[in-house]
């Protein structure tokens, strides 16, 4: 329980808010994402605790009667929070993590939520590496990374023939060597061999710039793939829970959410941003490249969030981190400009999309690299959410409110007790 302090500054902790409200603890979560409560951590930083006057006016008028939003579906998860312009993984804030873990550290506490879990060797198997890349043979050239993954993650399947072990050994043990595989099987193009002990960001590296890495820009990347790990349910996440509620495989769960990644409105508005970016060939041109597309009626991509209305925190984490890597780059001269006249004319802060367009410009990542980032990192969420749904008991199963013509009687009787179905 919480201590006197804690109680006259205002803020009681969950237990006690759920016991005021008569709700489940997981209820005041969604109470939060909805902005219903108000919610912040303790200075422990293990539990959280929710504003008490707020509370009390909530118990008294009584639950909040809206259902979820449109296209919105509540499921309990204890994997990500999100929190006023950052999320929580398990409990933990990003950016600290960002500021110095290892991805693959990060993606063993999403996955377990012990420490060291992502310690065990990352490492692709050779068959499906073999098999991925040699389907990729007949591709076009030019093609964008994301497209790429979308076929290696179905060779890398078809080459595993433990992919049906679901226990929760297995499943991480999978996903360790899928997401080894999904970097391997991209084409390299830096010639630089690469060494066996490297983790999964200089691994990517080699996929997506040409030129060696720095340690400043290198830091940047291992950060971008800690920040866009998981986004609680973002629409692929969505995706993906649905596939592993009816015990689809994980290769088959993160197929399904690379489908969805690579929408223009998800994680495909990584690759508008990087085009942005591009149009912007000196400072002086970033008030005529966003003009033109207000003129013309399109959204500025890269900025604006539909979670974070105040700022993405990922974002301004990712960007100061490229800002003291590379000093006085011209790319990144590009990028302030552009941030300057969206400021000017009032458009929503930068988000996570336009930091890591902002990476990819500066270290002279290859056209799509910035979905490709998105694909990778997120692969290690969808596979945290595969391992909760695996542990259900019943399939996701929303239902349709019908708004179709009426129906006969017949059909709008309630059937027979005993009738099959």
């Amino acid at each position: 329980m919480m201590g006197a302090d804690d109680q006259v500054a205002g803020w009681i902790d969950a237990a006690a808010a759920a016991e005021r409200l008569g709700v489940k603890p997981a209820t005041l979560y969604a109470y939060v994402s909805r902005g219903v409560l108000r919610r912040r951590h303790a200075p422990d930083g293990r539990r959280s605790l929710f504003d008490a006057a707020q509370v009390e006016e909530l118990a008294r008028r009584g639950k909040p009667r809206r259902g979820p939003g449109p296209g919105e579906l509540a499921i309990e998860s204890a994997i990500t929070a999100l929190g006023g312009d950052r999320p929580y993984y398990r409990g933990r804030d990003v950016l600290g993590l960002a500021e110095s873990g290892t991805f693959e550290d990060v993606a063993g506490w999403l996955w377990t939520g012990r420490d060291g879990a992502g310690e065990e060797p990352w490492r692709a198997r050779d068959e499906g590496v073999a098999a991925a890349v040699a389907a990729q043979s007949g591709l076009p050239e030019g093609l964008l990374p994301l497209d790429r993954l979308q076929l290696i993650v179905a060779a890398l399947a078809a080459a595993d023939p433990l992919r049906h072990h679901l226990d929760p050994e297995g499943v991480t043990g999978t996903a360790r060597s899928l997401i080894a595989g999904l970097v391997e099987a991209l084409p390299a193009v830096n010639p630089r061999p690469r060494l066996a002990e490297e983790g999964v960001a200089a691994r990517l590296w080699g996929r997506l710039c040409p030129r060696p890495p720095e340690a400043g820009t290198l830091r940047a990347l291992e950060a971008a793939l800690i920040l866009l790990a998981d986004h609680e349910l973002a629409a692929s996440t969505l995706a993906a829970r649905v596939a592993a509620s009816v015990r689809a495989d994980p290769y088959a769960v993160v197929a399904s959410g690379l489908g969805v990644l690579s929408g223009p409105l998800h994680g495909g508005a990584s690759y508008g941003a990087e085009r942005l970016l591009a149009e912007v060939a000196a400072p002086a041109s970033a008030a005529q490249v966003i003009g033109g597309r207000l003129r013309a009626g399109e959204r500025v991509p890269g900025f604006g969030h539909v979670v974070y209305k105040s700022g993405d925190g990922r974002a301004t984490l990712l960007l100061d981190l490229v800002r003291a890597a590379a000093p006085g780059h011209p790319r990144l001269a590009a990028a302030e400009a552009v941030l300057d006249e969206a400021s000017r004319r009032r458009l929503p802060t930068a988000n996570i999309d336009f930091a890591v367009a902002v990476l990819g410009a500066v270290a002279g990542f290859v056209p799509g690299a910035g979905e490709a980032v998105f694909a990778v990192a997120r692969t290690a969420g969808w596979i945290a959410h595969a391992l909760e749904e695996y542990g259900g008991a019943h399939p996701l199963r929303p239902r349709a409110v019908y708004t179709g013509p009426p129906l006969p009687d017949a059909a709008s009787a309630p059937r027979r007790p005993g009738r099959k179905r």
